[in-house]
């Protein structure tokens, strides 16, 4: 990381973060393009969880090329200043990179789906069969994650 004084160092803060954030940007390359999508998303050991339709572009790239990149943040506040390029921007955020693996055990996508539910409301949660059947879920296994923040102490 270029500017050392922005990065997060303390785990409990990279998890607050993600914790916080209730958008995960999903990053992956299509050959030699880009492509970023954002996801719902549960995070729980180290590992992030997402779900995707039965079928499209994220999983055609992912059938390809599992290596993906998330971006996550959150506490984003402008700050303008009358010079035009002298605005600044306070945010906490997190990238990380790894591998999404496709699950296809009902009882880990169970587990995921719960995870990624419990992100935004409070359980029990009841998955049916149905909805297993017809629901992708995907574990992405975090090989490194960092965090940046700027304006905050």
């Amino acid at each position: 990381m270029r500017r050392r004084e922005k990065e997060i160092l303390d785990p409990a803060r990279i998890e607050a973060v993600l914790e916080k954030a209730s958008v995960c940007r999903l990053v992956l390359c299509d050959g030699g393009q880009p492509y970023v999508v954002p996801v719902c998303f549960g995070h729980k050991n180290h590992a992030i969880y997402f779900h995707s339709a039965p079928e499209g572009r994220k999983l055609d790239i992912l059938s390809r090329n599992s290596r993906v990149c998330v971006e996550l943040e959150t506490d984003v506040v402008f700050i303008p200043n009358k010079t035009a390029c002298k605005w600044d921007l306070k945010y906490r955020s997190v990238i990380g990179f790894g591998r999404a693996i496709r699950l296809e055990a009902p009882d880990e996508k169970r587990e995921a789906l719960a995870v990624i539910t419990g992100h935004y409301a409070h359980g029990p949660f009841v998955f049916s069969e149905d909805i297993l059947k017809r629901t992708v879920v995907f574990k992405i296994e975090l090989e490194s994650l960092t965090g940046k923040q700027s304006g905050y102490e």
